[in-house]
């Protein structure tokens, strides 16, 4: 019966089969009926089997899912890159140097790399647990303009399936105006696995928002923050955020690099001050993202 199935499931990578999604369901169905069988029949490969199950029962679950179309897999595609990209870069421990040490611990550290310029490293510990962290730069990313200075307003233009949406954020004006108006048209993915979530990033293109007109279109990425909750006090939660941005125009670059560090110290402070907030929860319409 398991040749058959297996039959089954090639069949389906045609193209024209493919979209047939109760042969879908079927093929994932006898696939998790046959595994079943060789559990129970003895001993043997269990742990690759009861493996293969689980991705089994994750793509049963993905095939109820709405289709995406190419244009949507594609933006896909571009924030799991992103998420690569950015973890990569951050998991090169050598040739960073510090920029800032602030009294609280909070550091910010800056790399030069040959295909995306310099990048910074945001790192701090914040006195709030991971899902606290979490609600306030995905589930409520909308707000953040009300609490983060550096940021007019981020709109989300389009979700894509659970984890991946397409937005576009305005820049506040910096002091004395010294880096003119800016906005970003970004595709974002969330990633939570096991302790740790993964933010990422990266400019893209969307025909919806061309480019605005009294704005420079600046571009992110690779970008990503990673949350996970301190081993020895679960109540506190670790935040490295890797910051890589072509703002565009004619700016010296020591200008850029000074704007670009204070702006990860100075979120750092605006974050804890909006996380110890009570956060208002309106009795008539509450928004889901």
């Amino acid at each position: 019966m398991l040749p058959a199935t297996f039959k089954l499931c090639a069949g389906i990578s045609y193209r024209h089969l493919r979209n047939m999604t109760g042969l879908r369901r079927q093929a994932a169905a006898a696939i998790s009926q046959e595994l079943n069988k060789l559990t129970l029949a003895g001993p043997g490969p269990s742990k690759w089997i009861n493996q293969v199950r689980r991705r089994s029962s994750l793509l049963s679950s993905r095939l109820e899912e709405k289709p995406f179309s190419e244009v949507e897999m594609s933006y896909i595609k571009q924030g799991e890159e992103a998420l690569q990209k950015s973890l990569s870069i951050l998991g090169e421990q050598d040739g960073w140097k510090t920029e800032t040490i602030a009294g609280n611990g909070d550091k910010v550290l800056s790399k030069m790399l040959p295909d995306v310029g310099k990048v910074f490293r945001l790192e701090v510990v914040v006195d709030q647990p991971l899902n606290s962290v979490y609600d306030e730069l995905v589930e409520r990313m909308e707000q953040m303009g009300d609490w983060n200075p550096s940021i007019k307003e981020i709109k989300i233009l389009q979700k894509i399936g659970k984890d991946t949406v397409i937005t576009h954020e305005t820049a506040a004006a910096t002091p004395g105006n010294v880096v003119g108006p800016r906005d970003f048209v970004s595709v974002r993915c969330s990633r939570r696995r096991g302790s740790t979530c993964v933010l990422a990033g990266m400019a893209t293109n969307y025909g919806a928002m061309p480019e605005q007109k009294g704005f420079i279109r600046a571009e992110n990425g690779p970008t990503c923050m990673v949350l996970h909750p301190l081993p020895e006090n679960p109540s506190q939660t670790k935040l490295t955020w890797l910051l890589s941005i072509d703002l565009k125009g004619w700016l010296p670059k020591t200008i850029i690099n000074q704007v670009l560090s204070q702006t990860q110290v100075d979120f750092a402070n605006h974050l804890r001050k909006r996380l110890a907030t009570p956060i208002a929860v309106s009795c008539c319409t509450t928004k889901n993202y």
